[in-house]
């Protein structure tokens, strides 16, 4: 190697260390932005820092070593004793996921990206807000009781819920306006959910069609409804389903009127949206959030409607969605509709929205499938109890005579180890993805799904379970009784 190519690698190299320099200072200003009270001007921009800040570096260190002449070799070498140098990732959402660990960080990444308004609307809950985290800390107060010296080298997660084998005990719940967090909204969560092998639940207040959900998943799929005043409407949504292959109904029963969601009052984001000079500012600090929602179609309500004439389906904008809530939710719901939507579907019923001993009786009485514990996420009555403190009794009193499902507070594997020592056939969850869609489309569901398969399994291994059967009451126990 000649004289002058070893001079031009050294200033290479020289630059690369001065690259490095710089990516470390972006990441310091990313840290502050999201840690100093009210963060950093431009904090939504902040995956910009590393790569700008690595080739002002680059630039940087190779006019030093020309004009000092090279004589950092040594300290590249000791840089590589001790650090690898990761691949630069081109892609910002890559970037962003990269760089979390669970649920709470990509919370915290869906909270820096989307506006407030939006983030409240996924993140709040009703009033005070006090279900919705007794909901997360009664996972807490469970601790497990592991046992040891069994042979866990093969691990099966699987569990059977109505019927179907599923690869581990979690389903997608519905939430509604999920196009508000990500333009793909329900398509992303399904097409991931497909490659899952996970049960995706549409709800009725979801911004992508019944046949649009089913058209991009082949999965296994629920669909949620309400019993609207207008049965003929209900019953129309309910051929759709069957239509396109849906394979239960999940029937939320805790919405008889709209509970009081406070933050969303606070930043507008009723319906239709209240927009001030506020909300203008936030939508400007928000630029990739903002340009996505501007450049795709608009959010429609598809299951607001019936189908015309032509066998189409057109729905409400939001605009039109407040006026359509307030008149379709009908508090003369009743166990007799029950009966009533047996009569228009032969597949399996789940009621969502169980909350005591007594109705989870009724609820089998009904002859349904199976029910979900479920304080709607802590979005309708607050100071509703926690579902997994409710867990046990319900499972001991119906568990042998349906399908026993709970949701609200689920974020990790070893919350549906919990669940499930404790009587549940399967978790639901909805904030958690919902988040994961804020923070990285459908990659980001992606990524949130194999961390529950991953850390369901590493809890069963640490357990001492092979099969979700020898994860038992014996396998935890209340810090607190």
């Amino acid at each position: 190697m000649t004289k002058r190519r070893r001079h031009i690698g050294g200033i290479v190299r020289v630059a690369l260390v001065w690259a490095f320099g710089g990516a470390l200072v972006g990441a310091v200003i990313e840290i502050l932005a999201d840690t100093l009270p009210g963060g950093l001007p431009m904090s939504s921009l902040v995956d910009i820092w590393p790569p700008v800040l690595a080739i002002l570096g680059f630039i940087a260190g190779a006019l030093v070593a020309l004009a000092f002449g090279v004589s950092e070799r040594s300290m590249l070498k000791t840089l590589r004793s001790v650090v690898r140098f990761r691949k630069f990732e081109l892609s910002p959402v890559a970037r962003r996921l990269g760089r979390c660990a669970s649920v709470e960080d990509l919370r915290d990444v869906a909270r820096r990206r989307l506006p407030r308004g939006v983030f409240g609307y996924i993140d709040g809950a009703a009033e005070d807000e006090r279900t919705q985290a007794r909901n997360c800390n009664a996972f807490h107060r469970i601790e497990f009781r592991p046992r040891v010296l069994r042979d866990v080298t093969n691990v099966d997660p699987g569990a059977t819920v109505l019927g179907r084998r599923q690869p581990l005990p979690l389903i997608l719940a519905p939430t509604g306006f999920s196009r508000i967090a990500d333009s793909e909204g329900e398509l992303a969560v399904a097409r991931a959910a497909a490659r899952a092998g996970i049960t995706y639940s549409l709800s009725t207040l979801g911004t992508r069609s019944i046949e649009e959900v089913a058209a991009v998943s082949s999965g296994p799929r629920w669909f949620q409804v309400y019993v609207w005043k207008d049965r003929g409407l209900v019953a129309e949504l309910v051929e759709r389903a069957r239509e396109s292959g849906y394979e239960a109904l999940l029937l939320t029963v805790d919405v008889a009127v709209l509970g009081r969601r406070e933050r969303d009052v606070r930043y507008g984001f009723t319906l239709p949206p209240r927009l001030g000079l506020d909300t203008l500012v936030d939508g400007i600090r928000k630029p990739g959030w903002t340009w996505d929602f501007l450049t795709s179609e608009p959010i429609i309500f598809s299951s607001a409607v019936r189908r015309d004439a032509a066998g189409g389906t057109g729905g409400v904008d939001a605009m039109g969605l407040a006026q359509y809530v307030n008149e379709q939710f009908d508090p003369k719901l009743a166990w007799d509709d029950v009966d009533w939507l047996r009569s228009i579907w032969d597949g399996p019923i789940v009621i969502k929205g169980i909350q005591t001993v007594e109705d989870a009786v009724l609820a089998a009485d009904a002859g349904v499938e199976g029910i979900v514990i479920s304080n709607h996420g802590g979005r309708q009555l607050d100071d509703a109890p926690p579902t997994l403190e409710l867990l046990q009794p319900v499972a001991e009193a119906v568990g042998d005579r349906l399908d026993v499902l709970i949701d609200g507070g689920v974020r990790r594997g070893s919350d549906i180890a919990k669940a499930v020592a404790l009587g549940a056939k399967a978790c639901l969850a909805g904030r958690a993805y919902f988040y994961a869609l804020g923070a990285g489309g459908e990659r980001g569901v992606d990524l949130v799904l194999k961390w529950f398969d991953e850390g369901f399994r590493r809890t069963m291994a640490l357990l001492g379970a092979r099969t979700v059967d020898e994860i038992t009451p014996e396998s935890v126990r209340w810090r607190d009784r």
